[in-house]
């Protein structure tokens, strides 16, 4: 019996699926402050499962991708011709060109992927301080406790990746990366009070202080810089866990001004640097996927690409190239409708995502002419690429279950460049992402005894 199978089968009529359970489960996750908001993150009765022999590609591909976009972001720091064809912003351009103080742009990254039986397909790369690694680990020890799950492990190997101390390691080797003496240094998560992932925050800081890191949660609009020190509280800050997006700080710059003061004087230690914006546009895989950009890779990473890394161009009026067939990019654009997607350069949480097999010819013509009268670079077109969906004990408001066919992301996360775990979302639609509706599963490392 494979894995799935096994776990449904010990799910109990009289007990895991009754509604007292699911919301007892519901409490269980509010009470460890696993929430969106209002929203608890997990609303299924059963992880996520991969084999020991998936982690080996995925590493190997996520690894692979986040070390090229590094070297991408710091060849486009000296090359204007690059941080165009990435789609930055004049004000984008001016945060990235500020020295940061070290060279490592994305200290936490995640790659978004759809992990198939013999193959892994990557949506785009989230290099700007992605959500969710403290969540993560704390689901999954909600999972590890449940009494199915001792009974599933009985006869198997299971095991899960902690996320929280790899993501503090990575953010103390940053911070000596960028010559910070200070033993340990003072930690401030920095981003806005009314975000739903606050909790989160809170999690993070309970746990760096728990190993031995002071730390505390700060809204932007809250610190201060005077005489070249960042403070938090009252207190001197010594590095920034970036959570405030770089969309943010130019957006609300005058709240973000002791921020900004203090990395533009590099009087305190960012991460991720600004410059993770340049790899997080999503026009990255525009350039692994465009020849014109093949001397950029070198053949392993070409055959990564190739494997893992969908088809992608900025939107504009230009010749392109798509399996194999020449012509207008826009024609190409307008007649692959049903093998396309349309997608923002720079958003998050699927906003403005138009799925060209869900959506009418006219709409979809409307969507193109609008993205190629906005400025260019900031729409990318992209190869529809194949998704995993998997039936789960889903519970509603009321508790009761149902199964129910899920699509299912599995996302890699990645600290300096070593992936160390996964966020894993369900949706019943097209996209899966916390922020659209959609929620979140642990995923689960299983191996047969032999």
């Amino acid at each position: 019996m494979d894995a799935i199978a096994a776990w449904h089968a010990l799910l109990r009529p009289d007990v895991e699926l009754t509604p007292a359970f699911s919301l007892a489960f519901a409490d269980a996750m509010r009470a460890r402050k696993l929430t969106f908001g209002s929203r608890v993150h997990c609303r299924v009765l059963r992880p996520f499962f991969l084999q020991a022999e998936d982690e080996q590609r995925i590493r190997l591909a996520s690894e692979t991708i986040a070390g090229v976009g590094e070297r991408i972001a710091a060849a486009a720091v000296d090359d204007p011709e690059l941080r165009a064809a990435l789609g930055l912003t004049e004000e984008e351009e001016r945060l990235v060109l500020m020295d940061p103080g070290y060279t490592t742009a994305s200290t936490a990254s995640r790659l978004d992927a759809f992990l198939l039986p013999d193959a892994l397909h990557f949506a785009e790369y989230n290099a700007e301080s992605p959500a969710g690694p403290a969540y993560t680990e704390r689901l999954c020890e909600l999972f590890e406790g449940l009494d199915v799950m001792a009974q599933f492990r009985a006869v198997r190997n299971v095991r899960f990746h902690r996320t929280i101390p790899p993501l503090l390691s990575a953010l103390l080797e940053s911070y000596g990366e960028w010559g910070g003496r200070a033993a340990p240094p003072r930690i401030a998560i920095v981003d806005w009070r009314e975000v739903p992932t606050w909790t989160e925050f809170e999690l993070l800081a309970e746990a760096f202080v728990s190993a031995g890191v002071p730390t505390v949660v700060s809204d932007p609009r809250d610190l201060t810089f005077e005489r070249g020190t960042l403070r938090a509280g009252g207190a001197a800050v010594d590095l920034v866990y970036r959570r405030v997006l770089v969309n943010d700080v130019i957006a609300r710059k005058e709240d973000c001004n002791a921020l900004l003061q203090a990395y533009e004087q590099r009087a305190v230690c960012v991460a991720n640097t600004f410059r993770c914006k340049m790899p997080h546009k999503k026009a990255l895989f525009a350039i692994l996927t465009d020849p014109a950009h093949a001397h950029r890779l070198d053949a392993g990473e070409h055959a990564v690409v190739r494997a893992h890394v969908p088809w992608t161009r900025a939107v504009a009026d230009v010749a392109a190239e798509h399996q194999g067939r020449q012509g207008s990019l826009l024609e190409i654009a307008r007649t692959g409708r049903r093998a396309l997607v349309l997608k923002p350069n720079d958003e998050y949480g699927g906003a403005g995502v138009h799925l060209g097999w869900e959506t009418s010819a006219a709409d979809w013509d409307s969507a193109l002419d609008r993205a190629l009268r906005d400025a260019r670079g900031s729409w990318v077109v992209q190869e529809r690429i194949p998704v995993r969906r998997e039936v789960f004990p889903a519970f509603d408001d009321e508790g009761r279950v149902t199964m129910t066919d899920m699509l299912v992301d599995l996302a890699p996360y990645l600290f300096r460049g070593r992936m160390q775990g996964y966020l894993t979302r369900l949706s019943a639609t097209g996209l899966a992402n916390v922020t659209s509706g959609g929620g979140q599963v642990p995923a689960f490392v299983v191996e047969n005894r032999r």
